[in-house]
């Protein structure tokens, strides 16, 4: 048998996981979580975690690994990624790499390099940094030092820019630099690229914002309550960063009312949809569906029937 994955990719709130689901009723699949925020335990109704009834239906792999104290990077995912593709390819069954998080994919199928690991405290002195002189300050610093980096990056780009200065400060080379020594792509593997679109755009905002509502209704607030009590967990931890979070971490600082946090979460959540379908409409060999339609994972299933061996 070949080495194929599917790779199903699509914005938040365009339905990956039930496409997922039905896909596997059909084909010899197992289903791997290409998520950064999945990994973490106790991020539950945040985070659109599948629940356990779904879970034993169709096990994901990749979810629940992680406490939220601690990091997790793209090169751990890749490590476990292709990890997890094997034992699949070693009992004859297909991987299906399913999630939103495009960096993810990126490190999978093109590499990535061997940045330095987060360190929190200098990641603290960059964010202190950032308050007092803003981000577009710390981006013309980044473009001292790395202007290949900063030409890629928004100068409101928060988090990009502080990992960019963060890998800098600690190593003394620019980003750009060890990006050019990547870890090896997956070129062992056939990968095959399913894109999941919701058209018109108005329409994924009304889902996104339908689902975040259903979120506190479910409990979202005592979810990110119960981490806010944490003592290992601050608001610079990685998991804490994932959107949703941040917002409701702010409103138990008081930096926020509770219907700020929301108008927050739900426009970071918006803007992350764009982020991931600019992605998408930048990858070449891509099968798009739209999630939608009354029979996509027919005509994602009669796709496969074709590319599969």
């Amino acid at each position: 048998m070949n080495r194929q994955a599917l790779l199903l990719m699509g914005p938040t709130a365009s339905g990956k996981t039930d496409i997922a689901i039905g896909l596997c009723e059909r084909f010899s699949c197992d289903i791997i979580s290409v998520d950064s925020a999945l990994v973490y335990r106790g991020m539950d109704i945040g985070t659109a975690k599948p629940d356990a009834d779904t879970l034993r239906r169709a096990p994901h792999q990749l979810i629940d690994i992680r406490d939220p104290e601690e990091s997790f990077s793209a090169g751990e995912f890749v490590r476990l990624a292709r990890a997890a593709m094997d034992h699949s390819f070693a009992r004859d069954r297909v991987p299906l790499l399913v999630g939103g998080t495009m960096m993810y994919f990126r490190a999978l199928t093109q590499g990535i390099a061997d940045l330095p690991a987060a360190d929190q405290a200098t990641r603290a002195r960059i964010d202190r940094e950032a308050a007092r002189r803003g981000w577009p300050a710390l981006h013309a610093e980044l473009e001292a030092v790395d202007p290949e980096a900063a030409a890629r990056l928004n100068p409101n780009d928060a988090q990009r820019i502080q990992r960019a200065l963060e890998v800098f400060r600690l190593s003394g080379r620019p980003m750009s630099e060890w990006q050019q020594q990547a870890v090896a792509a997956s070129g062992d593997i056939e990968f095959i690229k399913i894109a999941l679109t919701v058209e018109p755009r108005e329409l994924l905002h009304q889902r996104i914002e339908r689902r975040l509502g259903q979120m506190i209704d479910d409990g979202f607030l005592d979810e990110v309550r119960a981490l806010h009590a944490r003592p290992g967990l601050t608001p610079d931890s990685t998991s804490m960063r994932c959107v949703g979070y941040r917002q409701f971490w702010k409103y138990l600082d008081g930096d926020y009312e509770q219907d700020e946090a929301r108008d927050r979460a739900l426009f970071a959540t918006r803007q992350l949809a764009k982020r991931q379908l600019t992605w998408l409409r930048s990858e070449s060999s891509m099968f798009s569906v739209a999630a939608l339609e009354a029979d996509a994972i027919g005509t994602i299933s009669a796709y496969l029937a074709q590319k599969l061996d």
